[in-house]
């Protein structure tokens, strides 16, 4: 008889499964449980999501600095009623925002006030500085806003403005600078 070469471990664990029915059953388990491992290590996709959304270019903006002066405040804006002193945020972002508070003058004429609205804005964002102002707004009903009250008018929504103290100040925040305001007839 011809003399065998010694074989490896390897080799000889392979031919011992190749023999025994057993280990072939054994040998492709561990062979499936090999590959799904591989599998699992790969890359996945990700499910429901897009590429991230490209980034808008927005205008440069620079810093605005507003202090108190009577003088400031001009009977030029939205309404006869009041006086708005601008801060300056229209210009410093390049008509991304603006921003002015607001002095409603008293007494308050609901047949001049009180006429239903909207505006077409991005966001609006109302802070009473002082006094009061009694709002109605869509889906909302009439709301009592004091000194340190806040709230945000979301775009269109209809509102107005039915009664205020004769000291009401209030800062608005609106976003973009320029927007159009369409009055209801009721």
């Amino acid at each position: 008889m011809a003399k065998q070469k010694p074989k490896s471990k390897a080799a000889s664990r392979t031919a011992a499964q190749k023999k025994s029915p057993a280990r072939k059953t054994a040998g492709k388990t561990a062979t499936r449980k090999t590959a799904a491992k591989s599998t699992a290590r790969k890359k996945l996709k990700s499910k429901g999501r897009g590429p991230a959304p490209a980034r808008r270019a927005r205008a440069k903006q620079r810093v605005a600095i507003s202090h108190h002066r009577e003088e400031d405040f001009k009977a030029d804006g939205l309404r006869a009623y009041a006086q708005y002193r601008d801060l300056g945020f229209a210009d410093a972002t390049n008509g991304l925002a603006q921003a002015h508070v607001i002095r409603l003058v008293g007494p308050c004429d609901p047949a001049e006030v009180s006429k239903l609205h909207f505006h077409d804005v991005d966001f609006q964002m109302v802070y009473v500085l002082k006094g009061w102002v009694k709002t109605y707004m869509e889906g909302q009903g009439e709301c009592l806003m004091e000194q340190g009250s806040a709230w945000i008018q979301p775009p269109l929504i209809k509102h107005l403005i039915m009664d205020y103290s004769d000291d009401v100040e209030l800062l608005e925040v609106i976003l973009p600078a320029e927007f159009k305001t369409v009055e209801l007839a009721v």
